[in-house]
């Protein structure tokens, strides 16, 4: 079985379909480490750091997820419109 995606780059839809096509596998990766490992890194955070506050775990959870995004290389501001 074979399939061929063909973009026209030109096209603003277009675009936006391709650059969400290449980056599909980073993104599912992001997803993965966010369901599988950011309990057990906040968990770590918890036990190392004792936050005060609700926020201050708050914080740290946005950050741990800002991170995947940054370490893949996922602008979503570049994928969604």
């Amino acid at each position: 079985m074979k399939a061929i995606l063909e973009f026209n780059l030109d096209d603003k839809e277009d675009l936006m379909a391709h650059k969400r096509a290449v980056k599909s596998l980073d993104m599912a990766c992001v997803l993965f480490d966010i369901k599988f490992n950011l309990k057990r890194r906040i968990e770590h955070y918890i036990e190392d750091n004792k936050p005060q506050n609700n926020h201050m775990l708050l914080e740290q959870m946005f950050e741990e997820i800002n991170n995947e995004f940054d370490e893949h290389n996922i602008n979503i501001d570049e994928l969604i419109e």
